[in-house]
């Protein structure tokens, strides 16, 4: 995946809670060989009843068609663990989500494929919406994963917190398989002293010859 060190981008408030996958990537379009997953993003909110576009829907005033951030509510990413609620993010350059909290499997496919996911303590939640409130788009936010910080128009920078082990998988660009690669020394050493010890359950081959 892609690594992760820092995003710069357009803050666009979306403010509900309880959103969840099917109303980020709606299962209509999974069922596609070659989704697209730029137009997949929120499509049923986008539209009205008539299949004409919405301009009340966030994306889709003028200031926020191209934001980098989201900023929500609670529980964001509830339902299914469908990832191209993830991938179509991914699709439309937003590459940060500040939430109030998140779902669980939500959030740990956000970790899986290179979206930062970020959640502030109340206050700092508040505040921060009220920021992207009032600069309405005109000014982008710069989020840091290397010092933590998000920093922007409208006041003093804020630090977040993140597990040490998912801030490293985002900054090496490292999904489960590439974080199980990175302990490949010691899987061959293990599996040779298990070969030598049990030969009858297995055989050991240095994968690097």
């Amino acid at each position: 995946m892609q690594p992760f060190t820092s995003h710069t981008g357009i803050a666009a408030p979306l403010l509900k809670d309880d959103i969840n996958t099917d109303q980020i990537a709606p299962v209509r379009h999974s069922r596609s060989l070659k989704e697209d997953y730029r137009t997949t993003l929120f499509y049923r909110a986008r539209q009205r009843d008539d299949g004409s576009e919405d301009p009340d829907f966030v994306l889709n005033k003028p200031q926020f068609r191209d934001a980098g951030i989201l900023v929500t509510g609670h529980n964001f990413g509830a339902g299914s663990s469908r990832e191209s609620a993830v991938w179509s993010m991914i699709a439309n350059d937003i590459r940060v989500i500040v939430a109030k909290s998140f779902a669980d499997i939500y959030r740990e496919n956000c970790l899986q494929n290179g979206l930062l996911p970020i959640v502030l303590a109340p206050d700092e939640a508040d505040a921060f919406i009220a920021r992207a409130v009032r600069v309405n788009g005109e000014a982008p936010f710069t989020v840091d994963l290397v010092t933590q910080r998000i920093s922007g128009p409208g006041g003093a920078d804020i630090a977040f917190e993140i597990a040490a082990a998912d801030r490293m998988r985002l900054i090496e660009g490292l999904d489960d398989i590439g974080m199980t690669l990175k302990q490949m020394d010691d899987i061959v050493q293990w599996e040779e002293r298990a070969a030598t010890a049990q030969p009858w359950l297995q055989t050991a081959r240095d994968s690097r010859q």
